[in-house]
């Protein structure tokens, strides 16, 4: 049965590649990175070995570590990509329990992660390559340390099977995917800047993980090496019964799974009744406030829209980490002005996240007007304090108080031009958005390059409206002098808020005379 299984995995594997050309690109694609991750991996453990075990030690605790964490956290991430593995699938054939583990845990390591991480585990040994007994209790350890990690992903994945079922599930695991992935670059440099500076920080990490089930495994060649033969024998042990630990759990888990397999359907119903209007309730009875309740909802529910807007708190953090390479902290102030752009601008894509369901407002016989006040007032109630917050936080970090009635008006200019330059934008041209129900991270369909063009038109109008308050803010910041800053403030919002009212106007207009145009090429999008 297990030879059956890993056969069963590789069969599914080689038909997807003959099915589909997407498949073998990318299969070829993820095999050339993955090759060289491992390459430098392998490259770093052969170097450390010719490190002090201390800082060996240190570095591995802490990388298998995060390995173990994330094989942990991967079936969440990319559930229903492995067929294989999904338990539900086995319900049905009278498998025995105790070979069905042994045939997924097998399956498991089938794949670009699983060869991966096997050798780089293998690799360690190399590392650890310091005397017999230190050499066999390494190959022990990376034995041990593979298992955990293909069991604790398997056992996430037997206990998340109803979960992974929704796909609303699944689109917010892969949302708050993105925030590490965003913030990579700014952690592997603070990490290594921390390294270097503050090396006893990491080492009382790696201390704490080394008495954990994500470490263990990787502490106990270092203390043997160190001759420290009793703590590496308890960490040792610490590790197999945490992988012993985890395999029953998984075992009670994907025995549940079994009896009970989640349905399939479910991803595709309809939610649950909730109760209450929610923003229906506390809008204004007014046709611009029906839309404005309906906007805010698909902002809070659609994931598209949370796709769009994941970056707008991480701008802080990114400044901060750009304005301490340059050593220029004006960058880190410009927090407030990018965030509200981001936001302002987010409002040009809501008709084309609508696809054709915007016919609702043309049947109803919304007037362009209202459709604009009721979109805008929605991007309102969240994007104005959210951009007064972001554009004070780098003032607490930075100081330079006299600066901030200047960026706070270019914050709410650009705020308020943008939102009324993407309500004009919006009524006249459509984008290429995914369809709802889709995937954020699918290929949007549709002319991408009217799309391209929009885009960086709208960047272009927006970067003329706010050359008052840009102005003022440079003047502010040579001369010293706090009247242009005041300036600043006042224009961002006189000239912001006109051009908020007259985009919301022309824009309503525009749409009065063009509702079926827009609602055609919404169509032929869909």
């Amino acid at each position: 049965m297990v030879a059956h299984l890993i056969t069963l995995k590789l069969v599914l594997l080689r038909n997807g590649l003959r099915r589909s050309v997407g498949q073998l690109v990318g299969l070829i694609v993820g095999a050339l990175y993955g090759l060289g991750i491992l390459a430098l991996a392998i490259a770093g453990l052969i170097g450390l070995r010719l490190a002090e075990v201390h800082l060996a030690g240190t570095i591995l605790v802490v990388a298998g570590s995060a390995l173990v964490v994330g094989w942990a956290l991967s079936p969440i991430v990319v559930s229903g990509v492995d067929l294989t593995l999904d338990p539900g699938r086995f319900a049905l054939f009278p498998i025995p329990l105790p070979k069905l583990l042994v045939g997924q845990a097998a399956a498991g390591v089938i794949g670009i992660p699983g060869a991966c991480t096997a050798l780089a585990l293998a690799a360690t040994t190399v590392t650890w390559a310091r005397g017999p007994a230190t050499f066999v209790v390494a190959a022990v350890s990376a034995v041990v340390a593979l298992g955990l990690c293909v069991v604790l992903s398997r056992l996430v994945a037997s206990a998340a099977t109803e979960l992974a079922t929704s796909r609303r599930f699944r689109e917010a695991s892969r949302l708050l995917l993105m925030i590490p992935l965003m913030l990579l670059g700014p952690i592997i440099a603070f990490t290594a800047r921390g390294i270097e500076t503050n090396v006893t920080v990491f080492t009382a990490i790696a201390g704490v993980l080394a008495w954990t089930p994500v470490g263990a495994a990787f502490a106990a060649p270092a203390a043997f090496a160190a001759g420290n033969g009793f703590e590496g024998l308890a960490q040792l042990i610490i590790a197999a019964a945490s992988l012993v630990l985890a395999a029953w759990l998984w075992s009670r888990a994907l025995a549940r799974a079994l009896v009970t397999p989640a349905s399939r359907a479910s991803s595709g119903s309809m939610p649950a009744a909730r109760r209450g209007l929610g923003a229906f309730g506390w809008m204004p009875a007014t046709p611009a406030g029906a839309v404005a309740a309906r906007s805010l909802t698909y902002w809070i529910r659609d994931p598209r829209y949370g796709a769009a807007l994941i970056l707008v708190p991480l701008i802080p953090v990114l400044l901060y980490f750009s304005s301490t390479q340059r050593h220029n902290s004006e960058v880190f102030l410009l927090s407030g002005p990018i965030s509200a752009f981001l936001l302002a601008w987010s409002l040009s894509t809501d008709v084309s996240y609508d696809s054709t369901a915007f016919s609702l407002h043309l049947a109803a016989g919304v007037r362009g007007r209202d459709d604009r006040w009721g979109r805008a007032l929605a991007l309102m109630t969240f994007a104005l304090p959210a951009s007064l917050v972001i554009t004070f936080i780098p003032f607490f970090f930075a100081g330079r108080w006299e600066l901030l009635p200047g960026y706070l008006g270019l914050a709410l200019g650009v705020l308020l031009s943008g939102a009324g330059l993407a309500s004009t934008v919006s009524a006249r041209y459509t984008v290429a958005v995914p369809l709802p129900g889709e995937s954020p991270f699918k290929r949007a369909p549709g002319n991408r390059m009217q799309t391209l063009l929009v885009q960086l038109g709208g960047m272009i109008c927006l970067g003329v409206l706010v050359v008052p308050e840009i102005v003022l803010v440079v003047l502010t910041a040579v001369t010293g002098a706090p009247g242009f800053g005041w300036a600043a403030l006042g224009a961002g919002l006189a000239l912001g808020g006109g051009l908020f009212v007259g985009g919301i106007l022309l824009g309503g207009a525009w749409l009065d005379r063009r509702g079926p145009e827009v609602y055609a090429s919404l169509v032929r999008a869909g």
